[in-house]
Parts: structure tokens; sequence; C-alpha cells
């Protein structure tokens, strides 16, 4: 099969979807993998290193799209790669579609076949190629809302671990999950007071284990109110897979928090799970509602292209192969439950009913 890697076109996106060693692989499995010229530049892969490995190299998108069968990406098409895209081609990326009306509806005009990294499930209802990003999501957000606390960024100027004669700061995470769960991890190591908030108690239990400075706690409305009003930092990792994220810190809740306070929406691909979050980008990533920092970009782990570069494609991968190689592959659950549009139709149970533009 024709295999085809474009350069990815959001924002400050550096991420490439196959790094020169997978494609090795799938060209010794006899495959034709192309990919666009500098694709891989910014997560540290040079053109010569994919040509080492027997990769052809497109000189532009147009090319790309013009001899590739499976398109293999990591961020959902924007309005170059709309362009581009035929209904022959089958698309494996990320898609996010739920709180995406207009990019669901040109799919299903253009008649593509997309398959969605986060709809591919297992049988144990693990999401192996939502998880990598979502661990590395997780930490982003700790790291990001401690500089955003730092008083020259807007914040409050709270340092979050503290130390003797301080107060600790008080990070709030909504969601225990891959990305809640990291982050939670990340911020007790640093000393803050964690709160964190899920409905699974074998993941409250996992939480408590992290230390004596972390407390799990189910969402109930008041709960959570009560928690976020004092919070220094909040983050949102909730997640119903494929679906649109529920707003469980409510604009009441955001009004209610201390100025220079601040909010990181994980869930802003799913359309955030905070009621004032609306999706921003690397080049312009914050906002401020009733005082209180926002940070909501929709494409957190692309920050660190070579790292995520490396954790996405090792997820990706074993499911690529299957793709290229197996006539049969929607007998496969994991592949033919992750189709998000198909000829046309909206396929996903996740996805079916909703409003389109």
């Amino acid at each position: 099969m024709r295999i085809g890697v474009p350069s990815e076109t959001k924002t400050l996106e550096g991420r490439v979807a196959l790094v020169p060693a997978a494609c090795a692989d799938l060209v010794r499995r006899g495959h034709q993998v192309y990919v666009q010229e500098g694709a891989g530049e910014k997560s540290g892969f040079s053109d010569d290193e994919y040509r080492r490995v027997g990769v052809k190299l497109a000189p532009t998108a147009k090319k790309l799209y013009e001899v590739g069968e499976l398109i293999v990406k990591v961020k959902e098409p924007i309005a170059g790669d709309l362009k581009l895209l035929r209904k022959n081609h089958l698309l494996f990326c990320y898609l996010h579609l739920a709180p995406e009306p207009k990019l669901t509806r040109r799919l299903l005009d253009i008649g593509l076949t997309g398959i969605a990294f986060e709809s591919v499930e297992e049988a144990d209802g693990s999401l192996p190629l939502l998880a990598p990003m979502s661990i590395i999501a997780g930490r982003i957000a700790v790291q990001i809302g401690t500089h955003l606390l730092h008083q020259p960024a807007g914040g409050k100027g709270k340092l979050l671990g503290g130390l003797p004669s301080t107060e600790r700061g008080k990070v709030v995470v909504l969601g225990a999950g891959a990305a809640g769960g990291n982050s939670a991890a990340l911020a007790a190591a640093g000393g803050a007071n964690v709160v964190v908030f899920d409905k699974r108690p074998d993941r409250l239990a996992q939480m408590m284990a992290l230390g004596a400075n972390v407390t799990a706690l189910y969402p109930y409305e008041e709960y959570v109110a009560r928690e976020v009003r004092d919070a220094d930092l909040v983050i949102g990792a909730v997640l119903i897979p494929s679906a649109k994220a529920p707003h469980v810190v409510t604009r009441a809740m955001v009004k209610s928090m201390q100025a220079g306070s601040v909010l990181v929406d994980i869930s802003i691909d799913q359309g955030g799970c905070f009621e004032t979050s609306k999706p921003t980008t690397y080049a312009d990533p914050t906002y401020i509602v009733d005082g209180v920092i926002h940070f909501a970009v929709t494409n957190m782990p692309g920050a660190v292209p070579q790292t995520s570069s490396q954790a996405i494609c090792a997820a990706i991968l074993p499911y690529v192969q299957r793709l290229a190689s197996d006539k049969h592959w929607r007998k496969f659950a994991p592949l033919a439950g992750g189709i998000n549009v198909e000829n046309g139709k909206i396929v996903h149970p996740a996805l079916k009913g909703m409003k389109l533009d």
C-alpha cells in the first residue's frame, strides 16, 4: 500500500506521525512510504534520515495526497488538508469531531473513511492511541500551569510546592485517567496540595496512593465548587470517549476563584470541560475571564514534538501495519470501532445525532 505522511499544518504543531524507524519497518513489509519534505524536522528527524530507510519524499502536500492511499497524520485536517483529501483516502489521525460540526460536514462531503486515534478502543476499554498523548498533556498541564502562576506571566505569584513558613499551592484535577492521573502525580511530587475528582473507585484509590498531600473525591457538584473556589490551579481532564466533554466547572465557579488563578483545559480537544473554555493555539495560548487565566491549546503535546512523535508512533504503528497489510482490517474490532465517518455518513455511535452546520 502507498502510505502518505504529510506535514502537520496546525499552528506551531511540530509532531510527525511516523518516525524514520517506523517507516523502515513498513518499507521492509513491502509498502511504499511517502513523507512530505520537512515533515519531521521539528521533531528532530531530517529528510536524509527518511531517505536512508527507503522513504520517498514528496515535495509538496499536493503531491503527497495525490500519491497516498492511507494518509497517516497526527492532528485533524484543517483548511489546506481538506482541499487535498479525496473519497478514496483512508485517513488515520486524531479527529475529535464531537465539537467540530463544520469539520465533520466537510469530511462527509468528501466521502472518505476516517478512523480516529481517540476512538480506537481495545476490548478492555483502554484507548491505546489516546493514552500516550494524554500522559504528555497531563504533565505539560502542570508545567504550564506552574509557569502561568508566576507574577510576570500574569498569575497570582504562587509557588505550588511552597516551603517552610509558606503555604503550599492547591491544585484541583478533574478526572483521574491518563491525563488527569499524570497531572496529579506531577503536582503532588512538586509538593502541592492536590485534590482529584473521579467517579471510579479504583482511580480514586490510585490517586490517594500518590501521597499524603493528595485527596481523592467523587465529583459532586457541591464538592467541585468548594474545591475550585480556593484552588490556585485547576486542570480539566474529563473524557467521555469520542463524545463532547461535559462542563464540570461552571462560569459561576470560575468567578468565585481568586484573580491570578489558572485553568488548564486538557479536554478542549473534545470541546472543553470548563464553561468558560474556548480553543486557543500556542501562538496565543491564554485569555482571561473574571481575572482567571485560561489555557486551552488544542494540541498541547505539540509543544514537545520529539517526545510526542516517538510516543504516538510507537502506539499507532501496529494499527498502521494492519490497515496497510490486512484487506480484512474491518474485522478487527478496535479499528472497526474507530471509524468515525465513511461514505458520507457518520458511523461512530457517540457522534450520531450531532447537529451539523
